[in-house]
């Protein structure tokens, strides 16, 4: 979502994934490549229009991306669950008794509380109007997700972390946003948003059982980076071996 050279570098490499997913599409339902019975690859070489026709290559292709983007995007979480735990240590002790209901809560509060994607964009395809407010065809439309995951009337004290708000209350699909909002299968909100979850409660819990240090670096966070991370990533050395 940066403009200038990241912005077209990152188009390319998607081009680039999208035209192979196609030829490997193409070579499973060839036979010259065998997919591993029931996998992502099989199901999606495999899976067909209503009206029976199979899906385009590169719409396949988009879907084998679907399952994989996720699982590399998943990192930049990892890196913001190690800024919490780093800033407030009190919550490893919980994680590492594997307790899953707190898993689920302080994945959900770093979800909500760091800024993985600030805001979110998208055109109007028709005149539309909201609350008064009036959109032309065409018109720019951005959604303030950290606004929404920091507004006070939804969470009271936005900018603590505390994942027990959680546990105090079930997570509103339409409160909670930071993979977009409304129903993933009619609106813009990201389909693999429960596969990140998912990835991000097993991850964390094996984090915080990790035993590291964590050297000086910059952990600041600029929300005009989209992507947004901490500046230096988050660096961890072993414990073990200095030289690590």
């Amino acid at each position: 979502a940066t403009l200038g050279p990241r912005h077209w570098r990152a188009r390319r490499a998607r081009q680039r994934q999208e035209a192979r997913l196609s030829r490997l599409v193409e070579k499973v339902r060839s036979g010259a490549v065998p997919a591993p019975a029931d996998s992502v690859l099989d199901r999606v070489s495999r899976h067909r229009h209503p009206g029976g026709e199979l899906l385009e290559p590169r719409t396949a292709a988009v879907e084998l991306l679907n399952v994989i983007r996720p699982t590399a995007a998943i990192s930049w979480f990892v890196a913001f669950a190690a800024h919490a735990l780093h800033r407030w240590p009190a919550n490893r002790e919980r994680l590492c008794g594997g307790d899953p209901t707190y898993a689920a809560a302080f994945t959900h509060e770093v979800r909500r509380f760091y800024p993985f994607a600030p805001f979110l964009g998208g055109r109007a395809v028709t005149d539309l109007s909201w609350r008064g407010e009036s959109v032309p065809a065409g018109g720019m439309v951005l959604l303030d997700v950290y606004g929404q995951n920091h507004d006070e009337k939804l969470w009271g004290d936005p900018y603590a972390f505390r994942p027990q708000r959680f546990l105090e209350c079930p997570v509103q699909r339409d409160e909670l946003i930071p993979q977009g909002g409304g129903d993933p299968g009619a609106g813009h909100r990201c389909p693999g948003e429960g596969m990140t979850i998912g990835l991000l409660e097993a991850l964390t819990t094996r984090l915080a059982r990790l035993e590291y240090e964590v050297p000086e670096q910059d952990l600041t966070i600029s929300l005009r980076r989209i992507p947004a991370r901490p500046r230096s990533g988050f660096v961890i050395g072993d414990v073990r071996s200095p030289e690590a």
